[in-house]
């Protein structure tokens, strides 16, 4: 199966330069519906479900290649060869494709020309100074959870990760997201995700890089974005106004005018 069959690709637009999204777990390339389209105007738009994801071949799912971030990141950058083979792109990653998106930047840093990071986290665990916004065992106790029921926790816990009280329509879809995706899959994700940790790698990436943190996000606080443009060697932070950890459905505007923002700069 081609890369582009394993990672249900599709491009959209026609411009000079190339934009590649990457979802967050629970969720697929629609996530990107209501901000995608607007960058297709000025650019070549990728999207893609990470392996275990959205309509992705769940065949191509390895549980050992998939024990780390960096199985992903390899395939971003399969991807990105697939795609974009002519000139680097600009990467976009939610939550833990972010920190996938940081790992396929520093593994071939000529692949990709800048990143966007929304509501990203190197790390979910509380640790000395650093506050990620969770003790060891409250992950412990979510994915022991996730574990034993995974449709429950995800009915109880999509809203709250939503945010968006205003717009409860939004938080039914990502139950319904997060409940569409595998659970045995779903539940080894989580672990990998919820105790990753690439505090270290962060420096490494030298690329332009745009954080996107919201004002209050259950999962990644703001001392977290913080923490990023003080390690990242070329880190902007921008908060929105946004209760929630995907202000690209609930602020969809808010995001994309600082996603333009910092395009246009990389071009001065």
């Amino acid at each position: 199966m081609s890369v582009l069959q394993r990672n249900n690709v599709r491009v959209i637009g026609d411009g000079p330069d190339t934009m590649v999204f990457a979802h967050g777990f629970g969720c697929d390339q629609n996530m990107w519906r209501l901000i995608a389209p607007s960058f297709a105007e000025s650019h070549r738009v990728v999207l893609f479900d990470l392996v275990g994801s959205g309509k992705s071949d769940l065949a191509a799912y390895d549980f050992d290649k998939y024990s780390s971030l960096q199985g992903y990141a390899d395939d971003v950058l399969e991807v990105i060869d697939a795609t974009s083979a002519d000139k680097p792109v600009i990467f976009v990653g939610h939550s833990v494709s972010a920190m996938i998106g940081l790992l396929a930047g520093i593994k071939s840093p000529e692949r990709i020309d800048a990143h966007v990071m929304v509501g990203p986290s190197p790390c979910y665990i509380n640790d000395g100074d650093y506050v990620g916004g969770f003790s060891r065992a409250d992950i412990e106790s979510l994915l022991e959870t996730m574990e034993g029921n995974y449709l429950g926790w995800a009915s109880n816990m999509a809203p709250a990760i939503m945010g968006s009280t205003q717009q409860p329509e939004l938080a039914v879809e990502l139950t319904n997201s997060f409940c569409r995706t595998d659970p045995e899959i779903a539940t080894h994700f989580a672990r990998v995700t919820f105790l990753s940790d690439n505090r270290a790698d962060v420096p490494k990436l030298a690329a332009p890089t745009l954080i996107l943190q919201c004002h209050d996000d259950l999962i990644a606080p703001v001392s977290v974005g913080e923490y990023l443009q003080r390690e990242l060697p070329n880190g902007t932070l921008r908060l929105i106004q946004n209760v929630g950890h995907c202000p690209h459905l609930s602020s969809p505007g808010a995001c994309a005018d600082a996603m333009v923002e910092f395009i246009a700069a990389l071009d001065t």
